[in-house]
């Protein structure tokens, strides 16, 4: 019986390769009224101990990317089937001075008020308004700025948003989301009407009267019907820039 390819890959054929570490790292969006926010950790272990850090790991050998950002997610949030995307590879020979690391980058889009908060704190972890961030270690800004440019592309032709809302949310939660991730102020008829022209929210008989005596009415967004019109080739920009 001939090896495997775990047995050769193990064995001569790469021997004269150097072996170089693959490490994660997640940069973790939330939102509350106050805003977008990043969930960051501070670093238990050396180098750089005690510092804010983005969540991370290593990659073990017998799993994919995908499984161990997963992986590393759920072992700081607890969550699960979250918003999870691949962002880009970071490979300066430099970026870790203990040992040449390659680290791929994801980024989470979370409900802020799921996530287990008792898990958080165990890790030592915060959230920290975007614009608000301390300083963070090695390339780990770099990452964040990335993960910021593909968030709000991402949010102006896909309802990548609503990945960060509760299941029903008011339309002031709604343009504040907006307003967060494209850091500008919007004007509140205008965008009122183009959300709803798009015909992808669900009215709901129910209202938000935490903040104000009137209250706000609730929306739902209906996936299935978003699927529906790009099924049948209809665009739907959720960008709100250019009202």
């Amino acid at each position: 019986m001939g090896k495997n390819k775990r047995e050769i890959n193990n064995t001569e054929y790469y021997k004269n390769h150097d072996h170089i570490l693959v490490a994660l790292d997640c940069i973790i969006f939330g939102f509350n009224r106050s805003g977008l926010k990043l969930l960051l950790i501070k670093r238990d272990f050396e180098p750089e101990k005690g510092k804010w850090s983005l969540m991370g790991g290593f990659l073990n050998r017998d799993e994919s990317l995908d499984d161990a950002a997963n992986r590393i997610l759920h072992n700081l949030t607890g969550l699960e089937n979250v918003y999870l995307e691949q962002l880009h590879g970071f490979g300066e020979v430099d970026r870790d001075p203990v040992e040449r690391t390659i680290s791929i980058a994801y980024y989470a889009l979370i409900n802020i008020h799921e996530h287990d908060k008792e898990l958080v704190n165990e890790h030592g972890a915060q959230w920290f308004p975007i614009d608000e961030l301390p300083d963070l270690i090695f390339d780990h800004p770099e990452m964040v700025k990335a993960a910021k440019s593909r968030l709000r592309y991402r949010a102006s032709h896909e309802p990548v948003g609503f990945e960060l809302l509760p299941e029903k949310f008011t339309m002031p939660e709604l343009q504040q989301l907006y307003e967060s991730i494209y850091q500008t102020s919007l004007d509140k008829r205008n965008f009122r009407r183009r959300i709803l022209s798009m015909d992808v929210l669900n009215k709901t008989d129910e209202k938000e009267k935490k903040y104000s005596k009137k209250g706000a009415y609730l929306y739902k967004f209906n996936k299935d019907k978003y699927d529906k019109k790009i099924a049948k080739g209809e665009s739907l920009i959720f960008k709100p820039l250019k009202l």
